[in-house]
């Protein structure tokens, strides 16, 4: 199989989605059955990203001309991938990286996203036989030439461990944040409301925490995030919010929320689900320069920096941890 055929494939399992078939749409449902937190809402939105973003011919093509990507791998490698599920087909990206390259992918699957990856990959093995041995599902991973694992803090030292002999990329528990300069239109601070709130706010892409001048107005971006206030009707949500609302009141600490989400002031730039931290600025410059070189940092949100409200829309090229999987998969070819 060359390249030309994987991209043709791609581009087929982006019609695939598009067309939201009733086989898909009752995959949709179990998922969000097996995972409170994957909304069919949700879903739609990961896979319409990933139908716009990573599956457009052009686009494809464009991104796999900045490698070395052989026409046609005739020794293609083993490369373990340990998979996330902290939102819908978050591991999407690798999986697409490694099957571009032609090489032989070892999964792992998240526990709270064993449905979606396994669909799409069963579609595509559908449409060509070629792929039977091409993808290989698996709770133990061994055996393979390079690994791709992404997990927490913790498991991340595990990761290091077990794969220290073998070309590796770990990634652990990052997070996003926002720079407000208080000039932020109605609008922005709407797109900045869906970067917080999207997926219940478990995404590494999330904005878990807001740099703002002294003296900020928070009035104007609560009134923002009303338009997410339907996130409370979320079992699993409301407990994570009124579990925390009741922690920061026995604990006499200074808060402000709008009825769904909880502001706090915290320097954790990780905050948990239903509440974000916000850290007062006497110099804009030097909080630049603090977060461009923070590892816990995955995105920054703000003027001169990633536009409000393109956060949750990853491209091709925006790697997960700033590591280039591609130029990493382009050494082992």
């Amino acid at each position: 199989m060359n390249i030309h055929n994987r991209i043709e494939l791609l581009a087929k399992l982006g019609e695939y989605l598009q067309a939201n078939t009733g086989e898909w749409q009752l995959t949709k449902e179990r998922a969000s059955r097996n995972n409170a937190w994957f909304t069919l809402d949700y879903i739609a939105l990961a896979t319409d990203n990933i139908v716009q973003e990573f599956l457009q011919p052009e686009k494809l093509e464009k991104w796999i001309a900045r490698y070395q990507v052989p026409a046609e791998n005739k020794a293609p490698k083993k490369v373990g991938i340990v998979m996330a599920g902290n939102i819908p087909l978050v591991g999407f990206h690798d999986l697409l990286s490694v099957f571009i390259f032609g090489h032989t992918a070892h999964i792992k699957l998240s526990s709270k996203d064993d449905v979606l990856i396994p669909h799409l990959v069963n579609k595509l093995q559908e449409w060509d036989d070629r792929l039977a041995d091409r993808f290989v599902f698996s709770e133990i991973i061994k055996g393979c030439d390079a690994y791709i694992a992404t997990g927490s803090n913790n498991t991340g030292r595990y990761f290091e461990y077990y794969f220290s002999k073998y070309p590796h990329i770990i990634r652990r528990n990052r997070t996003s944040v926002a720079v407000l300069d208080g000039t932020e239109t109605a609008q922005e601070l709407t797109l900045l409301a869906g970067d917080i709130q999207t997926y219940f706010g478990l995404g590494c892409r999330n904005i878990t925490q807001l740099y703002v001048p002294e003296q900020y107005d928070f009035i104007p971006l609560l009134e923002a995030l009303k338009a997410y206030d339907f996130v409370i009707e979320n079992h699993k949500y409301k407990h994570n919010f009124d579990y925390h609302l009741a922690l920061l009141i026995m604990n006499s600490k200074y808060y402000m929320n709008n009825g769904t989400v909880i502001l706090a002031e915290n320097i954790s730039p990780f905050s948990p689900v239903s509440q974000v931290h916000y850290q007062y600025y006497s110099n804009i410059g030097e909080v630049g320069e603090k977060l461009t070189n923070s590892d816990d940092i995955q995105c920054i949100v703000g003027h001169g920096y990633t536009g409000f409200g393109a956060a949750q829309r990853p491209t091709l090229t925006d790697y997960a941890d700033g590591v280039d999987t591609m130029a990493f998969l382009e050494k082992l070819t």
